[in-house]
Order: structure tokens, then C-alpha cells, then sequence
């Protein structure tokens, strides 16, 4: 009988990412304590530096923690071997980065294509889906492309076709619309809105991007590799000029108050 898959996704403790930087240590991360559950639209928010990529990394099995533990389905992910580890980043979790990351001399197809290939998918049956995401992402039509050929827009659309390719339930997205327009970079949000929707993706975002607040279920800030806030979407109120937190999300809270009033 398959296991129970349980209602949280991702869970860390203790976590900690130090690094040196000429004599200087620097503490990215400062002992994070999270629990996101499954199927939500997740924003990390904060300013540049304040740790949301290298939790990104943490949580994608990017990067080695100082200290802490990061939970993957309740699979703890420094427990695993090269090769259960190769298979949760292809499998389980897909990546979307500000900065596209497509292989330049492969078509729009092909970057699609690839990742499936790779865990082991028939060419044709890899063809057929990567067509039919090309497709759900709005570029059926632009699939002999190359990157070059391509606006940021329509190469972020594939990246995110390309992160969809092996049907993962996680998917981690490293500032997405950084180097867009307002216009696409909301196009890229709706479109993440439906992979959540419709085929209940959970999808954790780190960005600077103030819309994703209105798209998002819950809301993170981390300020110098700490949690300073955790508040869900209904105990925000935006308004212009700033943002107001209302009821208990007035209070900072960490994930062990998060449980506690579970």
C-alpha cells in the first residue's frame, strides 16, 4: 500500500549556511525552523542579501547547509545517496531561475525535452509531452527557437515548461520575473497560479515581486538569514505606500507557532 504523502512538503530546522568572504564569515542563514504545506503558493520575500536565494538552494538540494536539516517529504535530504539525490532534483523538484539557465544551442523543444531524457523517457513519449507543455505555456508555435531567437518572456515560458518536463510536485522558482517587464512578469505569476490550481503544484517563490502577495497563500519575510514574519494571504492588507499585517499576523510569528496553533 503506497505511504500517506503528508500534508507538509518541506520542512527545515535548524538551518544554518555560513560561507567566507576574504576573513569575513558570513551567517546567510541563521537557524531557519519552517513547515510549508502541500499545494500552496508560497512568496519568500525580503531585501537583496537577506537569505532568500540561499534558502532556495537549501531547499532545492542546491546547496550543503552549514548545520540544520532540510525535509523533503519527510525524506531527509543529506541522508540520501548521489544517486536518490540526482533522482528528487529530477523528479520531484523542479527549477525555475531568473536567469533561465536554457542550453543555448538546443532548440525550445529540446530544452523541454531534455530533462525527461535524462531520467530515462522514450524520445517520442519525451516529444510528445515536452509539445504539449510548450503548448500550456503559450509557445506550440516557437518550439524550433533557439534561446537567442527568443525574448525573455517567451525563454522564461520555456524554462518553466522545461521545470514542468518530469511532473514534479515542487517547484522552486529563484526570482522569476527579475528580468522581465511588468506585463510578462505577470504573465509568468498567472501562469503559476495555474500550475497550482490546476494540477496542484506547490510552488515556493523567492522574489522581490510585490504582486505575488495577492497570489500567494502564504507570505515569508527573512531579513539577514532570519524569519522575521510568516502571514497568510487573508492577514495582509495592501494598501498604497506599504503593507499592513492584521489579527495574529500583526505579531511576528516563527513555524513552531505556526504548529502550535495548528
Amino acid at each position: 500500500m503506497p505511504r500517506r504523502l503528508s500534508d507538509t512538503i518541506v520542512r527545515t530546522t535548524g538551518l544554518r549556511r555560513e560561507y567566507k568572504r576574504g576573513s569575513e564569515t558570513v551567517h546567510a542563514l541563521q537557524g531557519i525552523d519552517l513547515q510549508l504545506k502541500r499545494g500552496q503558493i508560497v512568496a519568500l520575500m525580503g531585501p537583496s542579501g537577506s537569505g532568500k536565494s540561499t534558502l532556495f538552494n537549501a531547499i532545492g538540494a542546491l546547496d550543503t547547509p552549514t548545520a540544520g536539516k532540510v525535509f523533503i517529504d519527510e525524506v531527509d535530504v543529506a541522508q540520501l545517496s548521489a544517486d536518490e539525490l540526482a533522482y528528487l532534483r529530477c523528479k520531484k523538484i523542479g527549477y525555475i531561475f531568473q536567469t533561465y539557465n536554457l542550453v543555448t544551442v538546443q532548440t525550445c523543444l529540446e530544452n523541454v525535452m531534455t530533462p525527461m531524457l535524462f531520467a530515462g523517457t522514450q524520445q517520442d513519449v519525451a516529444r510528445k509531452r515536452a509539445m504539449e507543455l510548450l503548448e500550456m505555456v503559450g509557445l506550440g508555435e516557437r518550439w524550433r527557437h533557439r534561446p537567442k531567437e527568443m525574448s525573455g518572456g517567451q525563454q522564461q515560458r520555456t524554462a518553466i515548461a522545461r521545470a514542468l518536463a518530469n511532473s514534479p510536485s515542487l517547484l522552486l522558482c529563484d526570482e522569476p520575473t527579475a528580468n522581465l517587464d511588468l506585463h510578462t512578469g505577470q504573465e509568468i505569476n498567472n501562469i503559476l497560479v495555474k500550475l497550482n490550481q490546476e494540477h496542484g503544484v506547490t510552488v515556493i517563490c523567492a522574489t522581490h515581486d510585490h504582486r505575488m502577495l495577492n497570489l500567494s497563500h502564504q507570505i515569508i519575510w527573512i531579513r539577514d538569514g532570519k524569519i522575521e514574519s510568516i502571514a497568510d494571504r487573508q492577514d495582509i492588507q495592501i494598501q498604497e505606500g506599504g503593507i499592513e499585517l492584521t489579527g495574529a499576523a500583526a505579531t511576528p510569528k516563527t513555524a513552531a507557532d505556526t504548529e502550535a496553533q495548528a
